[in-house]
């Protein structure tokens, strides 16, 4: 993974935070971003074959000798006990509180309405929308205010895309989730946002009709080109710090202008 471009300043020195999904691609810049402002990142993934890279990812963080200091933990969102899990594991590594959650885990799904099946659609709401829900009523219990929530949309949220009727419905729920929580949360000084990339480089893009991203590159303002990892994980940073405490409800899309929400 290149090396982010971020602040030196260590704006989340002893904070602890979770973020799901982060064994690669956007999931991992955010472990490593959080890290380099000094946080301690719990990093989750779900399947076994990730365990090396998040091992290198938790190494690659000890190395920026600046107090910050990694953890995994292997868990299935879509499963009920995960969320409790995973928590359960924060704690025991980096003390009772916890600070931030970024809620990246997600999974798309590439095929007509006519062809979705009852079980397609619960794998996509089961981890893009309860997982994250669960997620944050674990985290919520524990987190010390002000607290952090930042979940990971998409501006397929709010545009239409072909064959990609599940997903952008899971990822418009989960707006409306951050909306709900920032109200619910908000009175102890906790923030919830979502961060809406748009087209990013990662393997979710490698789904889509090169047809359709020839044209979303061309529609992105910034340079002509598709997001980087870094790109969103910059964004979910500063939603992370105590200079984002007057956001809360939000979704930031970040996508070089693609979609201007």
């Amino acid at each position: 993974m290149a090396n982010i471009v971020g602040t030196t300043n260590l704006s989340l020195s002893g904070k602890v935070a979770i973020v799901t999904g982060a064994s690669r691609g956007i999931g991992a810049a955010i472990a490593l971003e959080l890290a380099k402002r000094g946080a301690k990142v719990v990093l989750t993934y779900t399947s076994e074959r990730s365990t090396k890279i998040t091992e290198d990812l938790i190494a690659q963080i000890a190395n920026f000798g600046n107090g910050a200091a990694g953890a995994k933990i292997q868990a299935d969102l879509r499963e009920l006990d995960a969320p409790a899990k995973i928590v359960s594991a924060t704690r025991a590594a980096f003390g009772k509180s916890i600070d931030i959650l970024v809620n990246n885990a997600g999974v798309e799904i590439v095929k007509s309405v006519l062809d979705v099946t009852p079980e397609d659609f619960a794998s996509v709401f089961d981890l893009n929308v309860r997982g994250a829900y669960f997620m944050s009523q674990a985290v919520t219990k524990h987190l010390r205010s002000p607290g952090r929530i930042v979940n990971i949309s998409s501006v397929g949220a709010r545009d239409g895309y072909e064959s990609m009727s599940v997903y952008s419905a899971s990822k418009a729920a989960l707006e409306g989730m951050t909306r709900g929580m920032a109200a619910d949360l908000g009175a102890v000084g906790h923030t919830v946002n979502a961060v809406a990339p748009g087209p990013t480089e990662s393997e979710m893009l490698d789904n889509i009709p090169e047809s359709l991203k020839e044209s979303q590159r061309k529609s992105t303002p910034v340079e002509h080109r598709f997001g980087t990892a870094e790109d969103i994980a910059l964004v979910v940073a500063f939603l992370c710090e105590e200079q984002s405490r007057w956001l809360s409800g939000q979704t930031l899309s970040a996508s070089g202008g693609f979609k201007m929400l």
